[in-house]
């Protein structure tokens, strides 16, 4: 049996996908908190894991340089990237949404200016809705935008609405649902698709 190369970004999703294979037996025996390593394999080498940045994880999948990819549903749509979502891993769950003052209003003429970390994303939604914007791409804190008038609205992702509140703002709109998603390389899920599916069964199996 071949192996398959596992993309996974360091942080919450991953620790709890670790977890997860810990508890269908599956080991990673060099990995530990303080490693900088960033290949490890299980014991049997079926299984080799790579750790990349989050919103690289759907690009790596994409290029066939990792067989699978576990990220959040965020970097899989914003990477755009053309691959198989397989997998809610149920980690993670919120949701993206549009927010901004109370007191504002949207007008279907009018051009808006989008402040995200998810510019792909607000697009895709804004143009469906055949409302024109510019997006102001910002890595933090995007929450100030509509306060200081660097944009009217926001595109973010929304957990508890506790960092929207004490700023100000509120929900606008709900866009999609979020949380971590398993992903497959297309050509991965035909020529692996034994090794693919065990292990996508080991995670349902721990999961029901």
């Amino acid at each position: 049996m071949e192996h398959i190369t596992l993309a996974l970004a360091k942080g919450r999703p991953a620790n709890s996908t670790i977890k997860l294979l810990e508890t269908t037996g599956e080991y990673f025996t060099d990995l530990h908190e303080d490693t900088r390593k960033l290949v490890f394999y299980n014991a049997n080498k079926t299984i080799k894991l790579i750790f990349v940045k989050a919103l690289d994880v759907p690009t790596y999948v994409e290029k066939g340089a990792a067989d699978i990819g576990i990220v959040g549903r965020d970097n899989i749509l914003e990477s755009q990237a053309d691959v198989y979502e397989l997998l809610d891993l149920k980690i993670g769950q919120c949701k993206f949404a549009v927010a901004g003052k109370p007191d504002h209003n949207f007008s279907d003429t009018q051009k808006l200016t989008i402040a995200t970390k998810y510019p792909n994303v607000a697009k895709k939604h804004f143009k469906k809705k055949g409302q024109p914007i510019e997006t102001v791409k910002l890595n933090g804190s995007v929450e100030l935008a509509p306060i200081i008038g660097l944009a009217d609205y926001i595109v973010d992702i929304v957990e508890t609405g506790s960092t929207l509140k004490e700023n100000g703002l509120i929900v606008i709109e709900d866009m999609d649902l979020i949380s971590t998603r398993l992903i497959v390389n297309k050509a991965s899920f035909a020529t692996k698709s034994e090794e693919v599916g065990q292990f996508i069964n080991q995670l349902k199996s721990v999961m029901e």
